[in-house]
């Protein structure tokens, strides 16, 4: 086994233990605070996640099935952090040239895969109808 396949299945193992483990967290933490009760009463219980979609792409959040939502907000973020944590993990340079990949991936990462599922959502019409 060459250098090149070792570091495919190290990033595969990697990449799968780091995606389930967080998957649980983050899926936990958003069903909490949907579900769960607000610790300020005017404060409503919405995710950043999906506020920023239901403005961005102009979405009804009355036709949103939130619970789908949810799971698949969760499964794009522990995504993200998988895959950052991971090739940061695997790359041997220095620590400040490591935190710069990971912010640049990471913001690259958001916006695009939210764009993505944003665009996804208006095409299943989801948004809002201004007639």
């Amino acid at each position: 086994m060459n250098r090149i396949e070792a570091a495919g299945i190290a990033f595969s193992i990697l990449f799968v233990i780091v995606f389930i483990i967080d998957y649980f967290f983050v899926n936990k933490k958003y069903y909490k605070k949907i579900i769960g009760k607000t610790k300020k009463k005017n404060k409503k219980n919405e995710l950043m996640e999906l506020s920023y979609l239901v403005n961005k792409f102009n979405l009804d959040l009355k036709k949103l099935q939130t619970k789908k939502i949810l799971i698949i907000i969760a499964i794009l973020n522990s995504f993200i952090i998988a895959f950052i944590s991971v090739i940061v993990m695997l790359i041997r340079i220095n620590i400040v040239l490591q935190l710069l990949i990971g912010f640049i991936l990471l913001f690259s990462l958001i916006y695009s895969l939210y764009e993505i599922f944003g665009r996804i959502l208006v095409k299943k019409g989801y948004e809002k109808n201004e007639f």
